[in-house]
């Protein structure tokens, strides 16, 4: 397998992750203050990151890096209100 095909292949991968993650929340089952909501969305926005390194797009790289700021957030939100 070629590199190309690979990146392509992790970035379907995260794609995937990331927009399931929505559509749970949109069906309501998974709160977007849930712990599995946030690693879910951290995973994807790691794995699109990652196909980044070889079909670089600056804007995509940006909002990747948001994402994935937005979803350690939200799992430091989450083990924080566990702990309560």
């Amino acid at each position: 397998m070629n590199i190309e095909l690979a990146a392509n292949i992790v970035g379907v991968m995260g794609t995937f992750l990331v927009v399931s993650a929505y559509l749970l929340m949109q069906l309501n089952k998974l709160d977007s203050k849930d712990l599995a909501f946030n690693v879910v969305n951290l995973l994807g926005a790691i794995l699109l990151l990652l196909s980044l390194l070889v079909h670089f797009n600056v804007a995509s790289f940006i909002i990747e890096l948001f994402w994935i700021t937005a979803s350690l957030i939200g799992i430091y939100n989450s083990w924080q209100s566990k702990s309560r």
